[in-house]
């Protein structure tokens, strides 16, 4: 009798099993209380000092998906998944910005203003608003969606759902679509999320992976 696998060993087959979906069955849709769970993994995902500088658009309105295509390189996965991500950064990092993650933390936590002001707050201040940081500020906002992007496709894999994350769109037009300039943020990456087609050949391919004595440097 096979041993079950235990949650580590679950994981990892997760892994395995996940790959870039080429193909997705238009037909197959997440179901919203799945979905709702999701969002939650979206809204847990870690981010430097916690300052979450960034938005998630969730597309699934069929309309603006075939909208978005054609500044998608017209790639299917756009249209035929179930649900469409789009990771946006903040362009910016102001002194408001700080502030109002401030008084989220008062909220949630009961501490006092002030004090955060003085303390934690002026060391991100000092960093990614005033210091040398702030002239990479994009940079870094960008590099906090890939910390959600990877948490999300985790997610995703350990439920058994299909995801291919998106580099190759157009930014600037995706922008325009969605509003987001206005807001103060940058479509930066995607992620289609849905169940791949029986006929996706990339389903079956063998994963290809460096050996991990090339990957791995351990001292």
């Amino acid at each position: 009798m096979d041993q079950p696998l235990l949650p580590t060993d679950a994981s990892l087959a997760a892994l395995h099993w996940r790959y870039a979906t080429k193909k997705f069955d238009a037909s197959k849709k997440i179901p919203a209380d799945l979905w709702a769970k999701f969002e939650q993994a979206l809204v847990l995902s870690p981010s430097s000092y916690g300052l979450q500088q960034y938005k998630f658009v969730v597309v699934t309105d069929a309309a603006l998906k075939e909208k978005l295509k054609p500044a998608s390189y017209g790639q299917s996965q756009i249209t035929d998944c179930s649900h469409l991500v789009v990771f946006c950064a903040r362009t910016d990092v102001t002194d408001a910005n700080v502030d109002h993650y401030l008084e989220r933390i008062c909220q949630v936590r009961g501490t006092d203003l002030t004090h955060l002001k003085e303390g934690f707050g002026k060391v991100i201040k000092g960093d990614v608003v005033h210091g040398p940081r702030h002239a990479l500020i994009k940079e870094w906002c960008a590099r906090q969606v890939y910390i959600a992007l990877g948490q999300l496709m985790f997610f995703a894999a350990l439920s058994s759902v299909d995801i291919c994350p998106m580099e190759g769109f157009e930014n600037d037009k995706y922008d325009e679509i969605l509003g987001l300039t206005a807001q103060g943020y940058r479509a930066t990456v995607l992620a289609a999320v849905g169940h791949r087609a029986d006929d996706d050949g990339a389903a079956s391919l063998p994963k290809v992976r460096m050996p991990a004595e090339e990957l791995l440097d351990r001292r």
